[in-house]
Parts: structure tokens; sequence; C-alpha cells
């Protein structure tokens, strides 16, 4: 299961602003992402490049890796 989940820091713990769908003492794995801090994906740092290809950069993986055809 994944939530985001709104909280303040008070120094000692994190409070969150809503209740949690989750059972007390369920371990689980936080990371922080301090509000206002730019968060910048791969595909936006990919379309940032302007980068000259094909329109199917996909499509025809096999063959501009490999020079030939894709095999099935």
């Amino acid at each position: 299961m994944t939530l985001t989940i709104d909280a303040v820091y008070d120094g000692k713990v994190f409070l969150p602003s809503e209740p949690i769908p989750l059972s007390p003492n369920t371990n689980v794995r936080i990371f922080v992402v301090a509000e206002g801090e730019a968060s910048v994906s791969f595909f936006d740092v990919a379309q940032s490049l302007d980068l000259n290809g094909p329109p199917d950069w996909s499509s025809k993986l096999d063959e501009y890796l490999y020079g030939g055809r894709a095999t099935s």
C-alpha cells in the first residue's frame, strides 16, 4: 500500500493532517519532501533536453539499438 500523507513535524514526531488508514504499530517507510522544494521527474528532465530523434522513440527500439528488425 502506498499513501501520500500531509503532516507537520513538531521537532520530535510527524503529525498527520488527517486520519491514516493503518493499524497502530504498523511498520512503514517514510520519504520526506519538504513543502516548497522542487521535485523534478525524469520525464521533465528528458523533455527539457529537447532531443532530436524519430517520433516513435520506442516502437523501433531494437532496430535503433541493434541495426536490424525487431524480433518477437
